[in-house]
């Protein structure tokens, strides 16, 4: 009789969509073991259960996004709505931050290893690997151990990139994995990258006060709405961070302890800190995929079925390390929720791709859900797509006159303070107006775009927004009440002043 303990599903990584489908499958009666265990960054930062999301992504990225409205608000509006304060301006303290943030994602640390005891899921924190495809070997306190599984899903999410090919890049250069926690003070900052992580992380560190350059090789946010993303670039530009088109080709640590970078146009600068996010792969090496027989692609990420099976049947795969599919914890959690159930529930029903809704939380945040105006024009064609666009200056601001950050030396964007909110919708003739794209650049992004989310989900027209009673004054009203098309030609720019709404 063999000894080694049998389950009925092994779920390999403990980020959000592993223990959701762990918890889910074991709320159904299965026998499900969960094992998670963090390599280390390339400074050495590790962390407790939770994946990503929860230690070095959403959570704590969302907490220090908040911090820097916070100082926002405090330098550039509370004088102005009548605040006064006998040191000027406020003092922060990055150390202070840190502690907060950490003392939360430990507390969450600590409640998921609860949830999993208290759902009935066993919890290894080890690093697992195939021995065949259904044993799953792994090493426990300097002891070989191994479990047998009728299934298998992998969930190990991604990992951040640092180019090899930048000398002293990875000796030098932090990651997100390693900026929610850091102990010292970031200081004068280079994030490298356009992604929507390089571009929070740049927001709320110059929100914080520190002086933060962005180094790009094109456009930012690749992907996403062109207009919303030159916005976006706009509202980061006024509050103060500093873009340059080039890329470092090498850093080193100088004498005074800063990094020195040396970029592709010859120029050099020194750093406090540099950050890279450019990218993330799929942390799949060493889990012996070849002794189950599993194929992975050549960037580590698995081509799926619609059930989430990889050419191995009974091995599933969900979360960031599938190819094509948004890399986004909800969707992970839905995704692996769905697939337990129809594993030990008996359901049958799949995820679906469509309209997934998601928010960059830059200083002027960026909802979106369903296609950008580009991607829709090229499904669709442009003679079948209407836009509506509304741009305007949030209340709030409005009345505070929010001016741009003026910086010491000259500063290649000299604009006055721009209109702060920008809203589309995005539209198909031949459907009634059926709205396929939702796009919104504004305060509280994320909250606004989740419940119409929902109403485009349902099928939603240009009408059906039209008749729904605003709520005043907001910015969110302004989807209710647009009338200028990009195809009228008129001008779609408003005075701020009331919301998004009309005043009268």
């Amino acid at each position: 009789m063999s000894t080694v303990p049998e389950y009925d599903l092994a779920v390999i990584g403990g980020g959000s969509g592993g223990m959701a489908a762990a918890k889910e499958a074991a709320a159904h009666g299965a026998k499900v073991v969960l094992f998670d265990y963090v390599k280390p960054s390339t400074q050495g930062t590790t962390w407790g259960l939770g994946g990503t999301c929860v230690n070095v992504g959403c959570v704590p990225k969302k907490l220090m996004h908040y911090a820097a409205n916070i100082g926002h608000t405090l330098h550039h509006d509370a004088e102005k709505y009548g605040f006064e304060f006998a040191e000027k301006p406020p003092q922060f303290k990055w150390e202070k931050l840190v502690e907060t943030v950490q003392n939360h994602v430990r507390k969450l640390n600590f409640g998921y290893r609860t949830g999993l005891r208290s759902a009935k899921v066993t919890y290894v924190n080890a690093l697992a690997s195939f021995e065949d495809e259904h044993t799953i070997g792994y090493t426990l306190k300097g002891k070989a151990e191994k479990v047998s599984a009728k299934n298998v899903l992998i969930a190990t999410g991604g990992r951040p990139a640092i180019p090899a090919d930048v000398e002293g890049a990875r000796e030098f250069a932090i990651t997100s994995d390693d900026l929610f926690s850091l102990e010292r003070t970031p200081g004068k900052t280079l994030v490298v990258g356009a992604s929507y992580i390089a571009l929070e992380c740049a927001g709320l560190l110059t929100g914080l006060g520190f002086d933060t350059h962005v180094a790009v090789r094109s456009v930012l946010l690749r992907g996403f709405d062109r207009q919303c993303a030159d916005k976006i670039g706009e509202m980061l530009r006024v509050n103060g961070t500093r873009f340059h088109q080039k890329l470092p080709t090498k850093m080193a640590r100088g004498d005074d302890g800063k990094i020195a970078v040396t970029f592709s146009d010859g120029s050099a600068d020194a750093f406090d800190t540099v950050l890279y996010a450019t990218g993330r792969y799929a942390d799949t090496t060493g889990l012996g995929l070849e002794k189950a027989g599993v194929q992975a692609l050549a960037d580590g990420k698995f081509q799926v079925n619609d059930r989430e099976q990889t050419n191995v049947p009974h091995v599933y795969a969900i979360g960031d390390i599938l190819k094509g599919r948004p890399e986004l914890t909800p969707v992970a959690i839905k995704t692996g929720e769905l697939l337990a159930r129809r594993l030990f529930a008996g359901a049958d029903k799949k995820m679906n791709w469509e309209l997934i809704p998601t928010t960059v939380f830059t200083p002027a945040e960026y909802g979106a859900v369903g296609y950008s105006e580009e991607d829709a024009v090229q499904k669709f064609g442009a003679e079948e797509v209407e836009t509506y666009l509304w741009e305007f200056t949030t209340l709030e601001h409005a009345a505070a006159h929010r001016e741009k950050v003026e910086w010491e030396r000259a500063d290649d964007f000299d604009v006055d303070f721009p209109t702060s909110a920008l809203c589309k919708l995005v539209t198909l003739k031949n459907q009634n107006e059926k709205v396929v794209g939702f796009h919104f650049v504004g305060p509280n992004a994320g909250e606004v775009t989740q419940g119409f989310a929902v109403a485009m989900r349902a099928g939603a027209t240009k009408s059906d927004f039209d008749e729904t009673v605003g709520i005043h004054p907001t910015d969110a009203e302004a989807f209710v009440t647009m009338a200028v098309t990009r195809s009228s030609g008129l001008d779609f720019v408003a005075a701020g002043g009331c919301g998004g709404g009309k005043c009268g």
